[in-house]
């Protein structure tokens, strides 16, 4: 297990932390958004049949940072050109170590700095607390659809002002 007290840096994404980070991705979702949501939906959305070159491609054109101990990927996200945070994910045994908070700094800048006036995302019903820490507010309650499964998430938005 790693240090979670050791120091860790965002760096921007590269095409070569895809496999990392499905790995990371799966891992969280199933270790950690488990608690929230049963096994069927957890096998679904953390599927063994997600294409990893197809996953890692969607990284293409947007601002993605990834959060790093000692050369690990211990979280990442991503902020699409309309200000829509897309995948936001820290690994399970870094939960609440600041991780989280320091990337959604990197999300807020980079939209500062494109302009953004509007931050909102789906958020899955374990991030719900720590979107709203982070100044986001709750619109709508919805139900989705993953790979013929239902999920329950909200969509949120964070106000930053005008663009």
């Amino acid at each position: 297990m790693m240090d979670s007290a050791a120091p860790f840096s965002i760096r921007p994404f590269c095409k070569a932390d895809g496999p990392a980070l499905l790995a990371l991705f799966r891992e969280t979702v199933r270790r950690v958004n488990s608690s929230d949501y049963d096994a069927e939906q957890v096998h679904a959305w953390a599927s063994d049949e997600i294409d990893a070159a197809a996953w890692t491609a969607r990284f293409a054109g947007r601002f993605a940072a990834v959060a790093e101990r000692d050369g690990v990927p211990v979280g990442f996200t991503e902020l699409e050109d309309d200000g829509h945070i897309d995948r936001f994910f820290v690994a399970a045994d870094q939960q609440r170590c600041g991780v989280g908070r320091r990337l959604m700094t990197a999300i807020l800048d980079e939209a500062r700095r494109r302009g953004i006036a509007r931050l909102h995302a789906d958020v899955s019903i374990t991030a719900r607390p720590f979107f709203a820490a982070q100044g986001f507010v709750e619109l709508a309650r919805q139900t989705v659809v993953s790979r013929g499964v239902e999920f329950v998430n909200y969509q949120m938005e964070r106000v930053l002002g005008s663009a």
